[in-house]
């Protein structure tokens, strides 16, 4: 523990311990968003979800099936879905253009932020690399050209540097990191059923058209 709150002693490792810092506050603030939006608002029990939506294709009631969706409006694959059955009398061209431009505007939502987290992980990391070697290199130095009675001094500042950016940069790498490969998972998830599930509904309104 003792380890811990020295690796967050942030006048022990200079500039590099602010710098770090700095970047676990963004990527604190990206995680929160992502989580939120990922978790709360875009995602759905999307089985569910296109089970009713298909039922009330089958019943031939599409404003049922568009009530569906504005239920869970918020719901990435519903956002989809809608656009698809806005067009359902329309041709089945149309029906496609309509699903593949929602697609395409609701895609990137899912997955905004994503890569930065996990550069802001890595920007973590190569600060505590940087504060470590600039670290060292004081205390060599200061074996150099420090006084004699000021060597062990010098020394010890310059390992502190080293050990505690090295600490602190992992520290907030490693959560990042892990809930980078959470958040993807579940984007991935999402983005899988928003394919399957338009596909599924352009399917079945062709179906309907060929009538």
């Amino acid at each position: 523990m003792d380890g811990i709150k020295q690796a967050f002693a942030l006048d022990q490792g200079g500039i590099w311990m602010w710098a770090i810092c700095a970047v676990s506050i963004i990527c604190l603030a990206l995680l929160v968003e992502r989580i939120y939006y990922i978790f709360f608002k875009f995602n759905t029990n999307a089985r569910s979800f296109m089970e009713t939506v298909q039922r009330n294709i089958m019943a031939n009631n599409i404003d049922g099936a568009i009530q569906v969706c504005n239920a869970a409006k918020e719901a990435a694959v519903a956002r989809v879905i809608k656009a698809g059955l806005s067009m359902a009398n329309k041709t089945e061209i149309e029906i496609q253009n309509a699903i593949e431009e929602a697609s395409l505007e609701v895609v990137p939502l899912v997955t905004r932020f994503l890569p930065a987290i996990s550069s802001m992980a890595n920007i973590a990391t190569l600060l505590g690399l940087l504060g470590t070697i600039i670290g060292l290199i004081d205390a060599f130095g200061a074996l150099e050209s420090a006084a004699p009675d000021q060597r062990q001094q010098m020394l010890s500042a310059g390992i502190a540097i080293a050990m505690n950016t090295t600490a602190f940069g992992l520290i907030v790498a490693i959560p990042t990191l892990t809930f980078h490969v959470l958040l993807s998972t579940f984007a991935t998830k999402i983005i899988s059923d928003i394919e399957l599930y338009s596909t599924r509904l352009g399917n079945l309104l062709a179906k309907r058209i060929a009538k």
